[in-house]
């Protein structure tokens, strides 16, 4: 993957470093205003600073990831990031520490909550053109392309029966070791059936702030310890909010003329994430608030963010469609042959 191009002063002196072998950064210029899930520059900071812990960047010195004036300007950009979540995230009271289904339930109540939005599962299943569908893939490439990954940072971090719940999710998302069966893969699948680029981040210059900050949230839960919990509750949200929008993507694709090929992704997760919920709400989320009461807050403030992050990207792609626009950057350049 290449590095994109800036969208703002925060981004260009980054970038500028990242070109060249490690050195000092200097100080990062001042943020611009506004909400910071929405602030372009901000959060492609951050997905280039985070990527440096993934795959990278073609031609960026794999020193980087571990520089210590680049992890300090990493730190101020989580720090507005990590205050815009707060605010735009309320923190749920926490839940009763044991037992487990306590725990199931608090998540349950959240993600019953959180169904009151607008759906984008709906709108792409009955009304969206084909258009419309390969700018949703090339938005979700940026995260689906990596699946899993970003929870995986938790498994060394986990003990006892959270850890053994995680590790069982984590399997299936990584095909149970084998390459074809990778949730990765089969949606890379999904992108060729489409005509779409299949390549890692190639969509990264088209996507706003709005998807990367989805990104963004779980790796920032998922490199940092002290988030472990919110970590957890952002995957119980990911997988119980999973089989029902899936089913319709599937559907929403085969209307469009995909075939069993390019919908095997959306099918394995109809089937696949009715498991998953259970486990990571009860055992998961469960076991690992039973351990660890005084963390329990934290495992539904996770939930809670994944389920603002995917709200608040429904509601920015709704908006640009309704108007009969691109909900892509770049308006008006079309995706996969649009």
């Amino acid at each position: 993957m290449q590095l994109p191009a800036p969208r703002g002063p925060v981004t260009a002196l980054l970038f500028d470093g990242l070109a060249g072998p490690p050195r000092e950064l200097g100080p990062l210029p001042a943020p611009a205003g506004g909400p910071a899930v929405e602030d372009e520059d901000l959060q492609l900071a951050l997905f280039a600073c985070y990527e440096l812990h993934y795959q990278g960047f073609d031609g960026v010195d794999d020193r980087w990831e571990w520089d210590p004036s680049l992890l300090a300007a990493r730190q101020v950009l989580e720090r507005r990031f990590e205050g815009g979540l707060a605010e735009a995230v309320p923190r749920p009271l926490p839940a009763p520490p044991t037992p487990p289904a306590r725990m199931r339930r608090a998540l349950a109540e959240l993600v019953v909550a959180a169904g009151e939005g607008p759906s984008l599962a709906s709108f792409l299943e009955k009304k969206a053109d084909l258009g419309q569908f390969r700018e949703f893939v090339a938005h979700r490439s940026i995260y689906h392309l990596k699946e899993a990954d970003p929870h995986t940072w938790a498994i060394p971090r986990l003990r006892g029966r959270a850890k053994a719940a995680l590790v069982e999710i984590q399997a299936d998302e990584y095909g149970g070791g084998r390459l074809e069966r990778m949730h990765s893969e089969l949606f890379r699948a999904t992108m060729r059936g489409l005509g779409l680029d299949d390549s890692y981040g190639a969509y990264l210059d088209r996507v706003p702030a709005t998807t990367l900050a989805v990104g963004n949230a779980m790796s920032l839960f998922g490199l940092h310890r002290r988030h472990r919990g919110a970590l957890l509750g952002h995957l119980a949200a990911f997988e119980m909010t999973s089989s029902l929008p899936n089913r319709k993507y599937g559907r929403g694709l085969r209307r469009l003329g995909g075939d069993a090929t390019a919908c095997r992704f959306y099918d394995e997760h109809v089937q696949a994430d009715a498991v998953h919920e259970q486990i990571a709400a009860h055992d998961m989320c469960g076991g690992f608030a039973a351990a660890h009461p005084a963390l329990a807050g934290d495992v539904l403030y996770g939930a809670a963010c994944a389920l603002t992050l995917d709200r608040l990207f429904a509601e920015r792609v709704l908006d640009r469609w309704e108007r009969g626009a691109t909900s892509l950057r770049e308006a008006g350049q079309a995706v996969g042959g649009r």
